[in-house]
């Protein structure tokens, strides 16, 4: 099986996909644009040849990249590079060279567009926020706003995260908006309100959940970016049945097969009328690649498992006797028991504030408990902050003094 992994030295722990790719005997092989000297030794072991281009965001290049290495080693099996930056990009140069185990260039847009994820929820009845784009007009938003009621909140039709997302208080920012983004790009969302939970999968070529573990996530990852708040989210110690219900019924909305998904849903801190009460799931959007940052990891840590060699059995051989999910199925060795589970706790800093326990501070009284502790790369630093600290503990309130503890300012 040849696989060509798509920048595969970031973020710099995805070598690991690569390991276990290659410990699964399949033909791993490498495109990015960094030099082949910068690679951590790791991933250079993993790779059976790296090829480097100039730029990615040249398409030509990557074409012949992809064109070179099936000339070399034959069909190509797999293309992928579990990057939302990438994901277009992917699923083009799979439709261009038959790669047919991924997305393909015509689904792209019900994975990357927020307005079209929405027809997919609506048509297959998965309750989710109202939403109106910003195309239809400025009198459309205001029928719209008139309906749903104010706050509401405006971002890309397109994006990664909080960037370029704002909240809209009354019908005179509505207006103050349109001046500057009514290029037909955004859409305007019913405002929602509850922590965001992420359904963590892997999901198998039959479209079955192999894995599955639950994130959750502040109420607003908006604020945490544009006023420069600390962050701070764990992975659970198990799944709740009602989020591993409405993802599965996602993944089947979507038509997902051979993927490592990041489905985010709110549940909802007040009952909200046609959408649900206290504790309900609402859909919030899909993300068709594992969760940013370290989350694989904490997924580990939370579960004492390992969710890059899961990826790759299912790539290899669709099924993975390490996987573990709410639902039992002896053929995929499913597991009802989670053994050794925690709270993986991450907790971040930002440079511009004090705080009044120090870095040595934390490091002693949670020494026993880190799993890691380092400095965020730059491109990260906008939405999780610069210095890094993440914990696996057994109890809530343990989890809860930890955010406290690190996040203390003076």
């Amino acid at each position: 099986m040849n696989f060509i992994f798509i920048s595969p030295q970031f973020p710099h722990t995805y070598w690991q996909f690569c390991r276990k790719l290659k410990d699964n005997g399949v033909n791993v092989l490498g495109i990015a644009d960094a030099p082949y000297e910068s690679l951590r030794q790791e991933l250079k072991d993993s790779l059976t040849e790296y090829y480097r281009v100039e730029n990615m965001e040249c398409y030509d290049q990557m074409f012949k990249a992809v064109a070179f290495l099936s000339y070399k080693y034959g069909k190509i099996d797999w293309i992928e590079s579990n990057n939302e930056y990438w994901l277009e990009q992917d699923a083009r140069l799979r439709t261009d060279f038959n790669v047919t185990t991924g997305i393909q260039s015509d689904r792209i847009g019900f994975i990357k567009e927020k307005s079209e994820m929405k027809k997919i929820y609506q048509d297959n009845g998965i309750p989710t926020a109202r939403q109106q784009k910003v195309s239809e007009g400025l009198d459309a938003s205001l029928k719209f706003c008139g309906k749903c009621g104010y706050p509401v909140i405006a971002k890309p039709d397109v994006g990664v995260g909080a960037g370029g997302t704002h909240k809209i208080h009354d019908e005179q920012e509505l207006r103050t908006f349109f001046k500057s983004y009514a290029d037909g790009k955004y859409v305007i969302e019913e405002f929602v309100t509850g922590e965001i939970c992420s359904y963590d999968a892997i999901i198998n070529n039959l479209g079955e959940a192999i894995f599955e573990s639950m994130t959750v996530w502040p109420p607003s990852i908006m604020d945490i970016v544009n006023k420069k708040l600390d962050l701070s989210y764990y992975v659970a110690k198990e799944i709740p049945e009602p989020l591993s219900v409405i993802g599965r019924e996602t993944v089947k909305a979507f038509g997902v097969v051979n993927r490592f998904v990041h489905l985010e849903f709110f549940r909802l801190d007040k009952a909200r009328k046609n959408l649900g009460d206290v504790g309900d799931f609402v859909a919030l959007e899909v993300n068709m690649r594992p969760a940013g940052g370290y989350t694989p990891d904490m997924i580990n840590f939370a579960h004492s498992t390992d969710v890059y060699k899961i990826w790759a059995d299912m790539v290899a051989f669709g099924k993975s006797k390490l996987a573990k999910s709410s639902q039992h199925d002896a053929g995929n060795a499913l597991s009802t028991a989670w053994q050794d589970e925690y709270f993986c706790v991450f907790a971040s800093r930002r440079d511009i504030y004090e705080y009044v326990h120090s870095h040595e501070e934390i490091l002693e009284r949670y020494g026993g408990s880190m799993v890691m502790c380092e400095r965020m790369p730059e491109i990260l630093s906008g939405a999780m902050g610069n210095q890094m600290y993440t914990v696996k503990l057994k109890k809530e309130e343990e989890k809860d003094e930890f955010i406290r503890f690190v996040h203390e300012k003076k």
